[in-house]
């Protein structure tokens, strides 16, 4: 089965593994959201975050839809990764990390390759 966001079919699924960032998750989940291609699911997975990153996470999906938010134990930030493929929907998968930020045409730019 196709997965959808709306009546578009869901193209990216971007993980970000979140642990202790929480200075800087905000600015990477803006631009994540702020993609010219919409058709995107932001998965963010809290590594067992201590500082509050975690539960800024879970304000996030109450404002937008294509957010999906896990938490786990620590371990690591390729087991966060493995978490977030486990529950990725998209055709593509791309991952950003928590420290970072991506331009708008990002996913785009891929897609068009």
């Amino acid at each position: 089965m196709d997965a959808h966001l709306g009546d578009k079919p869901l193209v990216f699924s971007v993980v970000v593994p979140v642990y202790n960032s929480q200075e800087f998750v905000e600015r990477c989940i803006d631009s994540v959201l702020s993609q010219e291609h919409e058709a995107l699911e932001l998965i963010l997975v809290d590594d067992g975050s201590t500082d509050g990153s975690g539960s800024l996470c879970d304000q996030f999906v109450t404002s937008d839809n294509r957010i999906h938010v896990f938490h786990k134990q620590n371990g690591g930030v390729s087991s966060a990764r493995n978490m977030g493929l486990d529950h990725a929907k998209g055709e593509y998968v791309m991952f950003c990390d928590s420290d970072d930020w991506v331009e708008p045409e990002w996913c785009e730019q891929l897609y068009l390759a």
